[in-house]
């Protein structure tokens, strides 16, 4: 049997197709897994550690924003990109023969899915966020069940939709906060702040804190994700705002692969993060106090969507970005953690919210319908 994955490309797309393929390997050893979707190194690099066989094909999007650029930019991809992209999911598929695709959404599996549906091939589609992109609001009525991660999903027949969560990787939930101490040699003597800053880092965040960095390590220690392409650039700025006494309080990391997530996660007393969905399920998973800044930028504002949703029940503090000015986000810190109790009333609300277990459900799913 086989199954073909498909999606935009991003982290938030590959590592929730890691999860599920992890949990279908627990329930079954006689499933192929192939993904198709656009050139991404990042994510071939992750898909085939999982035995995964990637086929790469052409992509294209359309962009809301006008100027001339964008335009000439979406007249290329309707009418090149994306149809040579269908031909080439086309060919792998017909070759390939799946019994089933798996979408995780983005423009990225648009060729496979419209493919895949020509040939007669059952769709699966998976949202994770609380709006839903303009390419599954299309490829939702292709597909024969759609899995949703926020319980108010707009924009898909009801009849389809199956409530899951965000399926998480289970081994980043598994540590202990002793031997993450000794992972990064922490001091534990100040509470311990994580910082994400996704799979490309966030520049703005990255900006703020190394504006408020002395005062932040004085009360403090800092296990600090800033992204590959800021690393150097946030390592040089750092060692100038930093007395020599305040280093061993800060930790900093280009991206933290799954072994220092899990060490990271498990040292950390509250979380710094943008409100992507994946990051939002782990956090809630691992029951964790948290502050959301959500990308501005975002498509469909689906981050302030999921932050809000998330939040509602008191799972999280949501700052946005146009109040997140340094000293303010400092005292916010310090408030926090003047009053534990409210600190408890988050790791309640993330836990109540938590659903660790829709890797499995989904997998599940998916193997009794392949019978």
């Amino acid at each position: 049997m086989k199954i073909l994955f498909t999606g935009g490309g991003t982290g938030g797309h590959i590592f929730p197709i890691v999860a599920i393929v992890r949990e279908i390997r627990r329930i079954s050893s006689e499933i192929e897994f192939f993904y198709i979707g656009p050139k991404d190194e990042f994510g071939e690099i992750l898909l085939s550690q999982e035995g995964i066989i990637v086929k790469k094909i052409m992509a294209g999007k359309l962009r809301r924003y006008l100027n001339w650029k964008s335009f000439f930019e979406n007249i290329i991809d309707l009418f090149l990109k994306i149809p040579i992209g269908i031909f080439q999911a086309f060919f792998h598929i017909f070759f390939l023969a799946p019994d089933l695709i798996f979408s995780k959404g983005g423009y990225g599996s648009i060729p496979a899915i419209i493919s895949g549906k020509i040939l007669r091939v059952p769709i699966f589609l998976h949202e994770s966020d609380a709006i839903p992109g303009m390419t599954n609001r299309i490829l939702g009525k292709l597909a024969l069940e759609i899995f949703v991660a926020f319980p108010i999903t707009l924009y898909f027949p009801v009849e389809k939709i199956m409530l899951v969560g965000n399926p998480i990787r289970k081994e980043v939930l598994e540590d202990s906060k002793e031997e993450a101490k000794n992972f990064f040699k922490l001091s534990g003597e100040k509470p311990i702040i994580l910082i994400l800053g996704g799979s490309q880092g966030a520049q703005r965040i990255n900006d703020k804190i190394l504006e408020i960095l002395p005062e932040i390590l004085k009360n403090f220690e800092l296990i600090h994700q800033c992204g590959e392409k800021n690393f150097n650039e946030v390592r040089a700025e750092s060692k100038v705002m930093m007395k020599k006494d305040l280093e061993r309080y800060y930790h900093l990391f280009s991206f933290l692969k799954e072994e220092g997530l899990k060490n990271a996660y498990a040292a950390s007393d509250l979380i710094i993060s943008r409100a992507g969905s994946g990051s939002i399920f782990e956090i809630a998973a691992l029951g964790k106090p948290s502050i959301l800044i959500p990308l501005p930028e975002s498509a469909q504002g689906h981050q302030l969507q999921n932050a809000y949703a998330y939040a509602e029940k008191g799972a999280a503090t949501i700052l946005e970005e146009e109040n997140f000015t340094p000293h303010f986000f400092l005292e916010k810190l310090k408030n926090l953690f003047l009053y534990p109790e409210e600190l408890e009333k988050m790791q309640k609300a993330a836990k109540e919210f938590s659903k660790p277990e829709a890797a499995r459900i989904i997998a599940t799913y998916l193997i009794e319908y392949l019978k």
